[in-house]
């Protein structure tokens, strides 16, 4: 073989070797490339948020108590108002004339009862002379110096003067009745009288006006509401009402702080305090309750005055239901769910990694049949990155803060958790190879 022969052979030699090597490096797994970042000490708040509106604590009603044409209106929606402030009036032209009726038919009455008083007076005085009369028919009965028949008419002349006596005293007492029921009959005019006059019960603002000037007002019945005429909002003390989700309800407790924002008022936010859990869900109107979200009314009375709040605005309210100071604390991000086998004594049992296992829909390794005393759970925790491979160390969480949980047990200050890709951190198994690139982060 010459030369130049063996020099061509030994090249191709070295250039499949070349591409032998080359295709040993491709196929070699180089790792998943993520992201982690170190757990830290920090300060957690928990918040429950909920969105709702801005409501007057003291919230009144003004309807019709008697029914007539609205002849003075003096208020608009908008207007401020003080306690005692003339609102509006009722036609009182009915009513004054059953004041008048009322107030002739007393006096009828008082005159007669008098007249009656009177009666009575001339009844006992004819009384006394038919009494003195039977006396002295006695006396000369006694000296038999008069007639049986003039003693039998002065006694029956009594009888008859004591039964007209009684009679005349009976009819006082009537017409004393008769008078206290006209009396009761003016005043319940004089009361609807007053009543067509409306003012106000509080300091506040008009926040609906239902009326015009002309209109008649209705009063309400047994199957058919009123007039709602006015409404007024005492803007003293106001209260975000908001709907809380039935998972967070259990976290809400009375006097907890709150930090309300309003829609209309951006720049700004507000604190409060709750002072109101409903006890029951809110109903909705629509059907299909099954596909409603159960939620629960939260009552949150704002601790500072709002300027220029209107009634109704959009609100949110942060609710910081539990606070945590300098604990260990784990992204959000990091937290996984992962299937775990337990021994009888509740350790963790490894199994033996292979590089080529199957995997279920889920990317998780599948668990081999368990041995006796052995129990299958969903475990949380977080990976972990030690010598290059994923480590799915098991935690228990506390509380859940805006961006990161609290970790009760199971992590240690400085310990490095993967936090992403998403799809790496749902997919990643016990063990995986891994490569950290944390530039993303710095950017």
């Amino acid at each position: 073989m010459t030369r130049r022969n063996i020099l061509i052979a030994l090249g191709v030699i070295l250039l499949g070797g070349a591409v032998v090597a080359a295709n040993l490096w491709y196929k070699k797994d180089k790792g998943l490339t993520v992201t982690t970042e170190v757990v830290k000490a920090r300060d957690l708040e928990a918040i429950v948020s909920a969105s709702g509106k801005i409501q007057p604590k003291r919230l009144v009603k003004i309807s019709a108590e008697t029914s007539g044409r609205v002849v003075n209106l003096a208020v608009n929606e908008g207007d401020r108002i003080k306690k005692g402030q003339f609102l509006l009036q009722i036609d009182p032209k009915n009513l004054r004339t059953r004041v008048d009726s009322g107030e002739a038919s007393l006096q009828v009455a008082a005159a007669s009862l008098e007249q009656l008083r009177q009666a009575v007076e001339t009844a006992r005085v004819q009384l006394d002379q038919v009494r003195q009369n039977l006396k002295r028919q006695q006396d000369l009965w006694g000296r038999q110096l008069t007639t049986r028949e003039a003693l039998e008419k002065a006694e029956n002349d009594t009888k008859a003067a004591e039964s007209s006596l009684q009679e005349r005293e009976k009819q006082v007492k009537a017409q004393d009745s008769r008078i206290m029921q006209e009396r009761a009959t003016l005043e319940n005019a004089q009361y609807d009288l007053r009543k067509v006059r409306i003012e106000s019960s509080i300091d506040g603002i008009v926040t609906r006006r239902n009326i015009q000037e002309g209109e008649t007002a209705v009063i309400g019945t047994m199957n058919n509401a009123g007039t709602v005429l006015l409404e007024l909002a005492d803007m003293s003390v106001i209260q975000a009402e908001v709907e809380v989700d039935e998972t967070n309800i259990p976290n809400v407790q009375l006097g907890q702080p709150a930090k309300i924002t309003i829609d209309a008022i951006p720049e700004r936010s507000f604190k409060g305090h709750v002072s109101e859990i409903g006890n029951s869900p809110i109903q909705t109107a629509t059907g299909g309750a099954g596909t409603q979200a159960t939620n629960f009314k939260v009552v949150v009375i704002l601790d500072e005055p709002v300027p220029e709040v209107r009634p109704g605005f959009t609100c949110t309210a942060d609710i910081t239901t539990a606070t945590r100071q300098h604990v260990t604390a784990a992204p959000i991000p990091a937290v996984a769910v992962r299937e775990l086998t337990y021994d009888a004594e509740g350790l963790v049992v490894k199994e033996p990694r292979t590089d080529k296992r199957r995997r279920t829909s889920e990317n998780t390794a599948v668990s081999a049949e368990l041995k006796p005393g052995q129990t299958r759970k969903e475990t949380e925790g977080v990976f972990v990155v030690r010598d290059s491979r994923s480590e799915f160390v098991p935690i228990k969480l506390g509380i859940a803060g805006d961006k990161f949980f609290e970790v009760l047990s199971g992590l240690k200050e400085g310990d490095a958790v993967i936090t992403g890709p998403y799809t790496s951190v749902r997919g990643m198994a016990d063990g995986d190879l891994v490569k950290v690139d944390n530039k993303q982060n710095q950017k």
